[in-house]
């Protein structure tokens, strides 16, 4: 069967995306000290499966393996100059898993460098770094692409224009990360969620959300309805996803972990998209177990 457009098909929601990647990588083996991108070409089959098993448990699209795969985070590994090599691989992994039926997103993260005056990463060195790793990620086959966990409203203006301008026809999805701020939300960098949604509906993009962030399970609900009642204040058009983690983590014998369980977060889901949030996925955390929770719960 055919598939329609992802531009198309964002408009009739629910669209279930996917888990966290890197726990997954870790726990098949992937070292944690290395590149997490990297992985798509030296363990291929290991990205490969873990889109798999996301597709398994019931989601309709999944981000590719590519968070950090803009020249500027790879260059702390010194993989600058392997950027496109990597983007290209990761999203032909996800198509490879998903088949013509189902969506791939192209994932975009942040720089890990500061713009003028608090950092020397130009503007148009940075856009020009979007703007290959959109190209490459596009070549690889993907359906759209989506801006994940920005908190500097200056880096995340220039990626989506720059996405943009690469992505032709291709949906562009935008979110930034906030923690909780004295019963508000803000950024690292101090932005709240009018501005980031002011900023962002200005510069144009097909969906808009928030993902990730230290945010306590259920203030996700609080945070989506601040984005429902800001949207709803601006009159915009535009869709809304979110990505929660599976609550704020916890260390245990010097390792990272989150107690939330996959009924617990399905709850949370199901809150957030009552709220009009049609696109829902996880972010740190959640596994496909967590995914497959509450896709089954929107088949009762």
């Amino acid at each position: 069967m055919s598939r329609i457009s992802l531009k198309e098909r964002i408009k009739q929601g629910p669209l279930f995306l996917d888990g966290a990647m890197g726990t997954q990588l870790f726990s098949r083996g992937v070292e944690q000290s290395g590149c997490i991108d990297y992985a798509n070409i030296q363990v291929p089959e290991i990205v490969r499966a873990v889109h798999i098993e996301y597709f398994n448990a019931g989601s309709d699209a999944v981000l590719t393996n590519t968070f950090g795969a803009n020249k500027f985070a790879l260059g702390l590994h010194g993989l600058s100059d392997k950027a496109e090599q990597i983007n290209i691989a990761g999203a032909k992994l996800a198509r490879e898993a998903g088949g013509n039926d189902k969506y791939v997103l192209g994932d975009i993260g942040p720089s890990g460098q500061f713009l003028p005056p608090l950092g020397s990463l130009s503007p148009d060195e940075l856009r020009l770094g979007y703007v290959q790793q959109a190209n490459a990620l596009a070549k690889g086959g993907v359906d759209g692409f989506i801006l994940e966990t920005f908190t500097a409203l200056d880096e995340i203006e220039i990626a989506i224009e720059a996405v943009k301008s690469a992505a032709g026809q291709l949906p562009v999805f935008a979110s930034m990360s906030f923690d909780s701020a004295g019963g508000n939300f803000r950024t690292m960098m101090g932005v709240d969620v009018e501005s980031a949604l002011t900023k962002i509906l200005s510069i144009g993009v097909d969906a808009i959300g928030f993902n990730c962030g230290r945010i306590p399970l259920d203030g996700y609900v609080c945070l989506a309805g601040k984005y429902a009642d800001t949207l709803k204040a601006a009159n915009a058009d535009v869709v809304l996803f979110a990505e929660p983690n599976a609550g704020l983590p916890e260390i245990a014998d010097d390792k990272t972990i989150y107690k939330v369980t996959p009924q617990e977060f399905a709850s949370v889901v199901k809150k957030i998209h009552t709220l009009g949030f049609n696109i829902l996925g996880g972010c740190c955390g959640t596994t496909p177990s967590h995914i497959k929770a509450w896709a089954d719960c929107f088949k009762k």
